[in-house]
């Protein structure tokens, strides 16, 4: 059983990162991702204890909010998890929501309810390693 959670306030450092890496494999500083979960409202998806999926929105609580990333575990895609935790990001976020999406994942966010929009742009900066300021 697949238990979800809204604005979950109370996700494990390593758990989040367990999930990320799964995802996104990389070096990420601990203190700097318990600092970020704390600043975005977390939804989240947990079997047996193990964070499976997730979903972090940014908001300023009136004007604006963006989804930072949804991320599902690969060993949990495809099951309904993403469209579940979506449903509840649309259900209890403050603001509409503007977020990019890589073109493979564009017909999945349109099942779920979301309409293309702006054309998105990005400043990149060079994320720092663990242990750098």
């Amino acid at each position: 059983m697949i238990e979800y959670r809204v604005h979950d306030m109370n996700i494990a450092v390593y758990a989040f990162l367990n999930l990320v890496n799964a995802v996104w494999p990389g070096d990420y500083d601990e203190a700097k991702t318990a600092e970020a979960l704390q600043k975005t409202i977390n939804f989240t998806a947990y079997k047996d204890d193990q964070l499976i999926g997730c979903v972090r929105v940014l908001s300023d609580g009136y004007f604006f909010g963006t989804i930072t990333e949804l991320l599902v575990h690969p060993d949990y895609q495809r099951q309904g998890i993403g469209s579940q935790l979506m449903q509840l990001v649309a259900a209890h976020t403050p603001t509409r929501l503007y977020f990019g999406a890589q073109p493979e994942a564009e017909a999945f966010y349109e099942k779920n309810g979301c309409q293309k929009s702006l054309q998105s742009y990005a400043i990149y900066k060079k994320r720092k390693g663990k242990g750098e300021a």
